[in-house]
């Protein structure tokens, strides 16, 4: 796939041609271009599949090369690169056919994002006009899961694409029954949360241009590849811990990789594959980055209930109504846990349950010596299956400080405390989903108990006062920012602009194009 960058600021061009591995990610760099005129001259012959350039340059203008661009070649990805004072400019561009488009200051890895996002979109278009060969990866896909995932060997023979690797290799005298074959799992972070698909896509790609022979599958958040080499190689488990490190540096991201067991051969790669993906389960246990199943095999559990000297500590904390204390008691106790030699993932969580069931013990004995035997109305605990270890640890805080703000404020502390809390939580979060339950266990209360105490204290329903705050955010956005109504919307936490506008006109009486209008007309002039 071919990329053309047209700059007429030879530091900015040659920059971008420089700063990344283009080739390496499967792109191949065009001659960079000084002018939208010279990039016009060689595009017929050179049929770039991808064009950056900059918006403003001498002579033709970015926008205008990308209008005879598309015309030239209509499946061409545009990009274009902008400075801050060009923003407005550059949305404009985007209505009018243009891809995408960049800050000039952006970092290497939002380029790499934005670039890679175009390879996608453009091999998704590929593959629509080839059934067959969407037909293929489907089945490819299928095959690599029943063989390496599910163990199927007794439906069929090896796929042969599994053997691809190895066949390779064989000239060096060893067959697939001899070649040494190994199954890694990994998971790569690094990247905003929005772009996780397009990341694995990369690494998936990535893994299989550095690591000659390596046939790279991508299952739901993780990527399983599958590397072969010879009996004879000894430096093979360096070369893939510096493949690893490598594609880290192409992709800008963090990779971390369990490796399950050696096995000769395609027949046993399912066998591999389980046990990287057992090790796989410590990932939140143990800090390498790469780390072999053996590392794990042996381990036997570490501790599972929380000792009677610690419940007694756990209650006294939860007593004080302390939560710094109780914040360092839990780390503590987490790095304490993480650190036992024999902890296994299945001890861990065991042991986490203990401390919240001593807890809900200690609010239930203490509610009742003070009278207050009433059932405390909290939200279970249940931990994300798929959490990281230190994940879980904030987790169990905050749901030990449930148990202790629900004993504390029946004991008669202010109500309207928790209710700033609320707005306060809710006047950050505005661009998300919020629901009643969402926000009342920021609080640590139970919904129905919230929802009472915001009409009480604030005169409205919890419904209302959000719907009114987002609403007063958008005004106060249309008033002064020239974002697109869409985006306002969305900023404001409503995706569907058409609802967004009803719901406006319904609370101002006007459209939000006709607020901004009247807003701007009683600006100041020169303001």
């Amino acid at each position: 796939m071919r990329l053309l960058i047209v700059d007429d600021e030879v530091i900015i061009r040659t920059g971008l041609a420089s700063v990344i591995a283009w080739h390496e990610l499967g792109i191949e760099l065009l001659q960079p271009a000084a002018s939208a005129e010279e990039a016009l001259t060689r595009m017929a012959e050179e049929r770039p599949h991808i064009l950056m350039t900059d918006i403003r340059m001498t002579g033709r203008s970015g926008l205008e090369l990308a209008e005879e661009g598309l015309r030239l070649l209509p499946e061409l990805e545009v990009i274009i690169l902008s400075g801050y004072d060009d923003f407005s400019y550059a949305q404009q561009a985007i209505r009018q056919g243009v891809t995408d488009y960049l800050l000039k200051t952006s970092k290497p890895e939002e380029i790499i994002k934005t670039v890679l996002q175009a390879k996608q979109r453009i091999t998704e278009r590929w593959a629509e006009k080839s059934r067959e060969g969407q037909l293929m990866r489907e089945n490819r896909e299928r095959l690599f899961a029943g063989w390496i995932i599910d163990g199927d060997i007794v439906s069929g023979p090896c796929p042969s694409f599994l053997q691809s690797g190895v066949q390779k290799e064989a000239v060096n005298g060893f067959n697939d029954a001899q070649m040494l074959r190994q199954v890694m799992v990994l998971r790569a972070e690094g990247w905003d949360r929005s772009s996780d698909a397009l990341l694995r896509f990369a690494v998936q790609n990535t893994l299989e241009d550095v690591l000659p022979g390596a046939i790279a599958h991508v299952e739901k958040q993780q990527i399983i590849c599958v590397v072969s080499w010879p009996p004879v190689e000894q430096e093979f488990p360096f070369r893939l811990e510096s493949a690893l490190r490598r594609v880290e540096q192409l992709l800008k991201c963090t990779l971390r990789a369990a490796i399950g067991l050696p096995v000769r051969g395609s027949a046993d790669l399912h066998e591999s594959y389980r046990t990287a993906s057992t090790a796989f389960r410590y990932r939140g246990l143990i800090d390498y980055k790469i780390w072999q199943y053996e590392h794990v095999q042996d381990r036997q559990g570490g501790k599972t209930i929380l000792t009677h000297e610690e419940e007694t500590t756990l209650g006294t904390l939860l007593l004080d109504n302390d939560s710094v204390t109780l914040t360092t008691w839990t780390r503590e106790l987490v790095a304490n846990l993480m650190a036992e030699p024999e902890v296994t993932p299945e001890s861990f969580s065991a042991y986490l349950h203990s401390v919240v069931i001593a807890g809900h013990r200690w609010l239930t004995r203490t509610m009742r010596a003070t009278g207050r035997e009433e059932s405390a109305r909290l939200e279970p605990w249940l931990p994300e299956p798929d959490a990281e270890a230190t994940d879980l640890g904030d987790m169990l805080f905050h749901h030990l400080y449930g148990l202790m703000h629900a004993y504390h404020s029946r004991m008669g502390q202010g109500q309207a405390a928790h209710v700033q809390k609320a707005i306060g939580y809710i006047e950050s979060s505005l661009a998300q989903d919020i629901s009643l339950q969402q926000v009342a266990g920021q609080v640590h209360l139970h919904p129905g108990h919230l929802s009472e105490l915001f009409k009480k204290e604030m005169g409205v329903t919890f419904g209302d006062f959000v719907t009114d705050t987002r609403i007063r955010r958008a005004m106060d956005m249309l008033a002064v920012s020239p974002a697109k109504v869409s985006e306002v919307a969305a900023i404001s936490g409503y995706e569907d602009v058409k609802y967004f506008s009803r719901l406006f006109k319904k609370h101002t009486g006007k459209t939000p194009s006709e607020y901004r209008e009247e807003a701007l007309s009683f600006k100041p002039s020169g303001s």
